[in-house]
C-alpha cells in the first residue's frame, strides 16, 4: 500500500521533513510552496507551486490525490494557510498535523521591545531618526513608508522591486543560514541601533539577534500570530514519529 502525504511548505523544516519521509518504499510525498520566491531551493520530492484557492479548493486536492496525511509545515507567519489547512483537514478528515518551530525566547542581555504587527513595530521605532536592520519578508515592507525618516538596511531573499518609497534605503539579497561573526560585523559596520524583525524562530536567522544582545541593539520584534488550535510539534524527530504513526493508523 503506497501512502500519499501532501506537506505545506516554505520552510527549512518542510524541505527536510520532506526528504526524511520520502525514504519510506511505500510513500509518496508532495511538497507544496506559495510560489513567493522567485529561486527556490532544490527539493527531494516533487512540488507543486501556487495556491489551492482557500480551504476548498485543498480538501478537493487533498479527495482528488487521495492524500494519506497532510501536514502543515509553513511558516509561523503564514497563518491564513494554516487556518485554511485546519478547516480543509476537518472537512476532508484526512490525519493532520502542524510542524512549526519554536519562538525564540528572551534571554539575559537581550534589549526587546514586543509588537503585535509590522506597523505597530514600525511606529515603536520611534520619532528620532534611526539606522534600522530589517529583515522582513519583501512582501511585508509597506508599513515602512509610514516613518520616512529612517534610514533602511533591507535583507530579503529576492528584490525588492519595486524600491520602498523612503528617502535612505539601501538593499541586500541574501539567503539563510547567517553566522553570528558575520551578522556582528554587519551591525556594527552598518552602525545598526534598531532590528526590524518577526520572531521567527529557528537557528537560520538567530545570529542576528545573538549580535543584537552581545552590541545592545534593540530588536523590535513582531510576536507570531495565534494559529489554530490543532496537535503541534516543534521538532524533526517528533514529526517524523507522529507521521508514521498517523500513517499506521489511517492504514
Amino acid at each position: 500500500m503506497t501512502h500519499r502525504i501532501l506537506i505545506l511548505g516554505g520552510t527549512t523544516e518542510a524541505r527536510e521533513l520532506a526528504a526524511r519521509l520520502a525514504v519510506g518504499l511505500n510513500t509518496e510525498v508532495v511538497l507544496s510552496l506559495a510560489g513567493r520566491t522567485s529561486e527556490p531551493m532544490q527539493y527531494p520530492v516533487p512540488v507543486r507551486i501556487g495556491g489551492f484557492g482557500g480551504p476548498a479548493g485543498l480538501a478537493d486536492y487533498i479527495g482528488e490525490r487521495r492524500i494519506d496525511l497532510l501536514i502543515d509545515a509553513t511558516h509561523p507567519f503564514s497563518a491564513q494557510m494554516s487556518r485554511h489547512a485546519a478547516i480543509a483537514a476537518t472537512e476532508t478528515g484526512v490525519p493532520f498535523f502542524k510542524l512549526c518551530r519554536a519562538a525564540w525566547q528572551k534571554t539575559e542581555g537581550d534589549f526587546w521591545t514586543d509588537a503585535s504587527s509590522i506597523a505597530d513595530a514600525v511606529g515603536k521605532l520611534g520619532k528620532n531618526k534611526r539606522s534600522v536592520f530589517v529583515t522582513l519578508g519583501r512582501q511585508e515592507l509597506a508599513p515602512l513608508s509610514s516613518a520616512p525618516h529612517h534610514s533602511y538596511l533591507v535583507r530579503s531573499v529576492d528584490p525588492i522591486d519595486p524600491p520602498l518609497a523612503v528617502p535612505e534605503a539601501r538593499y541586500i539579497q541574501a539567503r539563510g543560514p547567517f553566522a553570528l561573526a558575520t551578522e556582528r560585523e554587519l551591525l556594527a559596520g552598518e552602525k545598526i541601533d534598531a532590528i526590524l524583525a518577526k520572531n521567527s524562530g529557528g537557528d537560520a536567522t538567530y545570529a542576528k539577534i545573538h549580535a543584537a544582545r552581545e552590541l545592545g541593539i534593540e530588536v523590535v520584534l513582531v510576536r507570531r500570530p495565534v494559529h489554530q488550535d490543532v496537535e503541534t510539534v516543534d521538532n524533526m524527530k517528533d514529526a517524523v514519529s507522529l507521521a508514521h504513526q498517523r500513517l499506521a493508523s489511517a492504514a
